[in-house]
């Protein structure tokens, strides 16, 4: 059976690119962006990162809360329409394992006209005066009746039963965990939108700060107070931080097609995210009672004890094939030479079968059983250890992001009243443009680093959600949002 909880190791959460900064010959770049969502190709995709648009799907603008795009998701994302025909498929070996221990009734009619050659079958039967013929017919029989069959005591298939409940139950608990990890995803592409709005305001804000000062620089290179390479310089700033605009518009366009992708709306749709997701602490977590949480909540670890116990009694069913079965079968119809001459009968039996050899066969099937077993056990012991990685990596994240949140706004403060100083030197004519370009660059770099500081520190919140097994509550609890 298909464990959607798996694929969440294959999602590709977070990816950090380098931006290259097509700004001044000596400049620092700007810090690294942290790209939430990487659409993979087509073919062979991931089915989370798809869904399936429905027949009402809207087309004009549309206005989107975190809740509702999360919603949206849980509906018609990809991964959870697939996962839901894998626990179809699981209830359907369930009931099949349950038809071996209930009663099987059956019904047959038949109307026989038979001609029968009695020496054929070595009868040869003659009296004195008395001819009787070897050839008997034609002559017909009609025959309504019904079969019941029940196994009365069969271990094993009892034993299989609960193997395939239990394995019913690890299949739900795989489609909970998918959506988990569509809470996971659609969260972070909303953040990742809201991340790429506050790059753009801040980069609008560079470029009508640089348009400002390029105005300043032509006004003084008119009066003859500065040369024309402190224009140039100007023009340069202003044309990068154009193109810087330019790169954040595309990439949110990006990003937003991404979430679409996500939560079953046409690519064609104008979204608008309305709610802003500031930046809030969040109180600390000891990982132990962290870890705790998680193993009582993860879907993916209830799904994993289920496969177990499931191993477990397939074990214990393979070993009850060298117990005897008890079965009862009977029938009852009415036969006679047409349906309206005939009489009733019946036949009633009851059997006892057990195993004398069997070549090895329950052996073997012990043995494949057994190694089952211990696979399961393992996988589960493997997804406790995963389990307590992701809970601490999501506490170390949360507390690294918010330090860099208190330094990254410290540090723009100090830029933006470097600037203003650089600005004011170049504006009384004790100083070239370099300054001000440098600090420029310094206020550019410093506002990034605090729009990722606060993206991190949202996207390490929905991880610890997801960690922890509460995503879909969790989220919400974390981030806020209407």
């Amino acid at each position: 059976m298909l464990k959607l909880g798996v694929l969440l190791f294959f999602c590709p959460f977070v990816t950090v690119t380098a931006q290259t900064g097509a700004g001044n010959p000596g400049l620092p770049p700007p810090s690294p962006r942290i790209n939430t969502i990487q659409t993979p190709p087509v073919s062979g995709s991931n089915p989370f990162q798809g869904s399936v648009p429905p027949a009402d799907a809207p087309n004009g603008p549309l206005s989107l809360t975190l809740q509702d795009a999360i919603q949206r998701g849980l509906k018609y994302n990809l991964g959870l329409l697939l996962g839901d025909q894998s626990t179809r498929l699981a209830r359907a070996e369930e009931l099949r394992a349950r038809a071996a221990l209930l009663p099987a009734l059956n019904g047959r009619i038949a109307n026989t006209v038979e001609q029968v050659n009695l020496a054929s079958f070595g009868f040869q039967i003659s009296v004195p005066g008395f001819p009787i013929p070897s050839v008997v017919g034609p002559f017909n029989v009609f025959d309504a009746r019904g079969f019941l069959s029940q196994s009365i005591f069969n271990l094993a298939a009892i034993r299989n039963r609960h193997a395939a409940a239990e394995s019913t139950k690890a299949a739900q608990f795989s489609v909970q965990d998918a959506r988990d990890v569509v809470v996971q995803l659609v969260a972070a592409g909303y953040l990742q939108v809201i991340a790429d709005d506050a790059r753009i305001t801040e980069s609008e804000s560079e470029v009508k700060t640089a348009q400002a000062l390029y105005q300043r620089a032509l006004d003084m290179k008119n009066a003859g107070m500065v040369p024309a390479i402190d224009l140039l310089r100007a023009q340069v700033e202003l044309q990068s931080e154009q193109t810087r605009l330019r790169g954040y518009r595309n990439q949110k366009d990006k990003d937003l097609l991404s979430l679409a992708r996500l939560i079953g709306l046409r690519l064609e749709t104008t979204l608008t995210l309305t709610d802003a997701i500031p930046y809030a602490p969040l109180a600390a977590l000891q990982p132990q009672e962290a870890l705790n949480r998680a193993l009582a909540n993860r879907s993916d670890y209830k799904g994993a004890s289920s496969q177990v116990r499931a191993a477990e009694l397939a074990r214990n069913a393979a070993v009850s094939e060298r117990m005897p079965n008890v079965a009862l079968n009977a029938d009852y119809g009415t036969i006679g030479q047409s349906p309206w001459s005939n009489h009733g009968t019946f036949t009633v039996s009851g059997s006892v079968s057990f195993p004398i050899f069997d070549a090895g066969r329950i052996r073997a099937d012990i043995e494949q059983a057994d190694a089952t077993l211990q696979q399961r056990r393992s996988e589960l012991d493997d997804l406790r250890q995963g389990i307590d990685q992701q809970v601490r990596v999501a506490l170390l994240d949360l507390q690294t992001a918010a330090d860099q949140v208190a330094v990254a706004q410290s540090s723009v403060d100090l830029a933006r009243q470097a600037l203003t100083q650089a600005q004011d030197r170049f504006a009384a004519g004790v100083g070239d443009n370099i300054e001000v370009v440098q600090a420029q660059t310094s206020v550019a770099s410093a506002s990034e680093t605090y729009i990722s500081s606060v993206f991190a520190h949202n996207l390490a919140k929905v991880a610890l959600a997801r960690a922890l097994g509460i995503a879909d509550q969790g989220v919400q609890q974390f981030l806020g949002g209407k």
